[in-house]
């Protein structure tokens, strides 16, 4: 087995994908925050910013979409723990200059494992949402930068991107 592999959590002596077994770690209160964008053009931005989007809210879909997707990340990432999650906040930051729209999602819990899988699955969707709402006016979107901010909780401490 290669030293590659004995560093990795998820998977077995074998080289086998494995669900960590969390049993014997202690409860902790995590914490994690990820962020992406979605460059669109100025139509796109515009009709987000006045609500004149076909589909209705963009941003107020997108929050619910964002949220229900943290919920359902063990669902979508195989070797995720179900969680309880006690706390989750999807908000955005319009950088109209730039013409993009940043998301930010924020996930806690007290647990024995950290929540970065879903803050980070909250995040894409609800891009991916903004997305969906918008493409009748303009396809050319791109959604990226998605990345954990901050992390908090659990044995490997605080990360600050």
């Amino acid at each position: 087995m290669g030293d590659e592999l004995k560093k990795l959590t998820h998977f077995d002596g074998a080289g086998n994908a494995i669900m960590v077994d969390v049993g014997d770690k202690k409860v902790t209160r995590r914490e994690a925050v990820a962020t992406g964008n979605i460059r669109v053009s100025k139509e796109v931005l515009e009709a987000v910013v006045n609500g004149t989007s076909k589909k209705g809210d963009v941003l107020g879909v997108a929050r619910v979409a964002g949220i229900m997707a943290v919920k359902q990340t063990s669902n979508l990432i195989p070797m995720c723990h179900t969680l309880l999650i006690e706390k989750c906040s999807v908000d955005f930051e319009i950088e109209e200059e730039r013409l993009e729209i940043c998301v930010f999602c924020r996930v806690m819990i007290d647990g024995k494992t950290g929540v970065e899988m879903e803050a980070l699955t909250g995040v894409s969707v609800a891009l991916l949402t903004i997305y969906d709402m918008c493409k009748a006016i303009d396809k050319r979107m791109e959604i990226g930068g998605v990345h954990l901010v901050e992390k908090h909780g659990g044995k490997s401490g605080d990360f600050v991107y």
